[in-house]
């Protein structure tokens, strides 16, 4: 997936007066967020160098002062999508769902997937169609998901209800 780049972290508040920032890092082990090489900010006009100094804690290359750091403050992290270990068997990234074809057991095509987003509560996916659908990522709702095939099986829940389309094509 050649340009697709994901979100690896986030910057926090400045940490003392030597341009220090805390780190959140979205990656499996915090510490790998220095190891996929220079990050760069959402719009891909800036790029990042980090050096971890503790747990949640980084130095980042030509950041030498407190007021330097604040600016950065907010600021989110990607690395290209290449540049990321590959995924086992029946794994994969949540940002490899989006622009899937969400499709029922009966091969209705309910819509793309728009999102995958997670507030707390588990991850769930934002699917545009004729209706924009907000589906619980779990076993039982998505319990197949074929990358190479460019989509993933739906087993829609009682409490949503889709209404019945004249055909089975997609408004995506």
């Amino acid at each position: 997936m050649v340009g697709k780049r994901i979100m690896v972290g986030e910057f926090g508040r400045p940490h003392g007066v030597r341009g220090l920032l805390r780190l959140r890092a979205f990656t499996a082990d915090p510490a790998a967020i220095t190891a996929y090489g220079p990050l760069s900010d959402e719009a891909g006009t800036r790029q990042f160098r980090l050096t971890l100094k503790g747990p949640d804690l980084v130095a980042v290359e030509g950041v030498a002062d407190r007021d330097a750091a604040q600016r950065l403050t907010g600021t989110k992290l990607f690395v290209a999508r290449e540049a990321l270990p590959p995924t086992e068997e029946e794994e994969f990234y949540l940002a490899d769902l989006i622009g899937l074809r969400a499709v029922t057991e009966a091969g209705d095509v309910l819509g793309v997937v728009r999102a995958v987003e997670d507030h707390g509560g588990g991850a769930f996916l934002v699917v545009e169609g004729r209706q924009e659908l907000l589906l619980p990522f779990t076993r039982q709702v998505v319990p197949m998901v074929d990358i190479a095939a460019g989509q993933l099986l739906v087993v829609l829940p009682a409490e949503i209800v889709v209404p019945p389309e004249s055909g089975k094509e997609a408004a995506a």
